[in-house]
């Protein structure tokens, strides 16, 4: 019992100390949800292949999980695999950082997309935000027959875009 408490405890804590700004939500057919974020910066392993924490102004991320209404009959919130997520990020100045968000785990969001990210202006910019969706590769996803037939590719390319956005004070969080 005692243990059951103070993983509570310890979950509440990281919770509050590593809440997030949602940047926007969106639903597409067939029934996926996106949620866009930004975090707190992190340190995302194996550490060579991520911008380090200390360079890191925000953890840009995206949800991808199947809804309650969709239409295919995928276990509700499961995590929408092997998407191509870009994010164009443009500051009032007109500078630009344009990245992609790869796959990632933590145990508040489990599985999504994201990446750490150092602005391409100060922390005292507004910024509009692109995220543009697009299906797997085809050399890297297979779809079956059955699939094909009723929807073809998994999702069509969306495009969803945030204007004005000031990331400060989420900048100025701290996961631990």
């Amino acid at each position: 019992m005692h243990k059951a408490i103070a993983i509570f405890i310890l979950f509440f804590l990281n919770t509050i100390i590593s809440e997030e700004m949602i940047i926007g939500s969106e639903v597409i057919d067939p029934g996926i949800e996106f949620v866009f974020e930004a975090a707190p910066k992190d340190t995302i392993y194996p550490e060579e292949l991520h911008l380090s924490e200390t360079e890191t102004d925000l953890h840009i991320e995206m949800l991808a999980n199947w809804t309650e209404t969709n239409f295919v009959q995928a276990p509700v919130g499961g995590f929408v695999a092997y998407l191509n997520v870009k994010l164009k990020m443009v500051n009032e100045n007109g500078q630009i950082l344009e990245v992609l968000l790869s796959p990632h785990l933590n145990l508040i969001d489990n599985l999504h997309y994201a990446k750490n990210i150092k602005l391409p202006g100060t922390l005292d910019d507004s910024y509009d935000l692109t995220f543009t969706v697009s299906p797997p590769n085809k050399n890297a996803f297979g779809v079956h027959y059955d699939w094909f037939n009723k929807f073809g590719d998994l999702i069509k390319p969306y495009s969803f875009s945030y204007k004005d956005l000031n990331f400060k004070e989420i900048a100025l969080k701290q996961r631990r």
